[in-house]
Parts: C-alpha cells; sequence; structure tokens
C-alpha cells in the first residue's frame, strides 16, 4: 500500500487500474477452479517450486507478462506504470489468501507472501525499465539476469522462512529489497 500512497491515480489512468483488478478477479477465479499448479510436499525442492508456481512468483509474473504484452499490443501506453498494475492484479489474489481457509493465523501468508510480491513488482518493473531506456546489450543483459533474479530470491526466501531458516529468510528478503530501494531513490 505504501506504493500506491507515493502514486497518484489520475483519471486518465482509472481504467487502466480497473482492468488490472477486472484481471486479478479473473486470476482468482481460476485459482479458485484450479486449485495449487504444484503439489507440494516435505520441505525440499518440491516445497519451493510450490511456493514459487502457487505462492511466491507465478503470480507476479503472470501481470507482469500480461502488462508487456498489452503494451506491445498498444492497448496502454509505453509509459504504463508496470509495477502498480501488477500490484492491483495482486489485491484480489491477497485477499483470496487472507480468506483461504488454510492460510489462516499464518504470517507467511498474511505478511511476508505480500511483501514479496511488493518487492518483486518494483524491482522487476524497474529492471524493466533500465531495458527500454537504455538500449545497450550490457545493460539489457545485466537488467534481464537481475529481472530474472528477483522470483528465485523471492521464492527462496518464502522457502527459507517457511523451513525456519529465519536468518537465511532475512538475509534473502534483504538482497530482494536492494532493488526496490535504489529505484526509490533513483525516482526522487
Amino acid at each position: 500500500m505504501f506504493y500506491f500512497f507515493r502514486r497518484s491515480v489520475s483519471s486518465a489512468q482509472t481504467c487502466k487500474w480497473l482492468w488490472a483488478l477486472l484481471l486479478g478477479c479473473a486470476a482468482v477465479l481460476v485459482r479458485y477452479i484450479s486449485g495449487p499448479l504444484v503439489t507440494a510436499g516435505g520441505l525440499g525442492f518440491s516445497r519451493w517450486l510450490g511456493g514459487f508456481v502457487d505462492i511466491v512468483s507465478l503470480p507476479v509474473i503472470v501481470p507482469l507478462v500480461a502488462a508487456l504484452l498489452l503494451v506491445k499490443k498498444g492497448v496502454f501506453p509505453d509509459s504504463l506504470d508496470y509495477a502498480g498494475f501488477a500490484l492491483l492484479w495482486l489485491v484480489p489474489l491477497g485477499l483470496y489468501f487472507s480468506v483461504d481457509g488454510s492460510s489462516l493465523y499464518s504470517p507467511l501468508m498474511l505478511v511476508l507472501v505480500p511483501l514479496l510480491w511488493t518487492v518483486q513488482a518494483l524491482g522487476m518493473s524497474f529492471f524493466i525499465g533500465f531495458i527500454f531506456k537504455y538500449r545497450r546489450w550490457y545493460v539489457t543483459v545485466l537488467s534481464t539476469l537481475s529481472a530474472a533474479a528477483q522470483p528465485l530470491i523471492a521464492s527462496t526466501s518464502w522457502w527459507a522462512f517457511y523451513s525456519h531458516q529465519t536468518l537465511a529468510g532475512y538475509v534473502l528478503l534483504f538482497v530482494s529489497l536492494v532493488p526496490v530501494i535504489i529505484s526509490m531513490i533513483a525516482e526522487n
């Protein structure tokens, strides 16, 4: 929510925000009908993969890819706020997770997961902006690798907290926060 307090929602952007919320509601409906995509068990790789696909990273990657496709098709202008679009898309999913019976009283699902969603959306959109702003090959390669690492780090942070490796979880959470902090400093 801090991100939206920093940004003003103008009437010209209202249609885009409405599309983000509607697409997020459709994604929640698909999630409710299909259930989890990965059946996770134990604390190993299958749990990490289940967290990556169903909880932490894929829900952020899908709206960012959808926003990129909508910009490429000309539905939205090039100046679209990718992070805002993705975060608004994720609001219905956050509400779904908060009322889902399996996530009640879980600080991982109610606090950590929305924080990791925000970190990924802001970090990956920051790197996408670098790709569009600086059209040099080395900037494109480094930004693409950094954007690809963002969901991996966030999922590993969630997995570390889930498997009670709190110190590793905090370190990875801090590492995933670095691009967000840099982007907030660069904007001001």
